[in-house]
């Protein structure tokens, strides 16, 4: 398990409202998260048909125009 050290930023009646963690930690979970999304895109992939040389061109292309 991730060892994950963190300051609560308190309100002005001693509520906590937010956590501070250091950069590492945040890039660890960040990365962590990114892992698992890749791998569900991945296994969602598994059943679809390749793409051929321009068929994948296309689909780059679409996806560069809708960013």
């Amino acid at each position: 398990m991730l060892d994950i050290k963190r300051q609560y930023v308190m309100s002005e009646d001693n509520t906590p409202v937010g956590v501070i963690i250091d950069i590492s930690t945040f890039e660890r979970i960040e990365s962590i998260i990114e892992d698992y999304g890749l791998s569900h895109y991945i296994e969602e992939a598994d059943d679809d048909e390749p793409l051929d040389r321009a068929e994948a061109r296309e689909y780059y292309k679409k996806m560069k125009e809708s960013v």
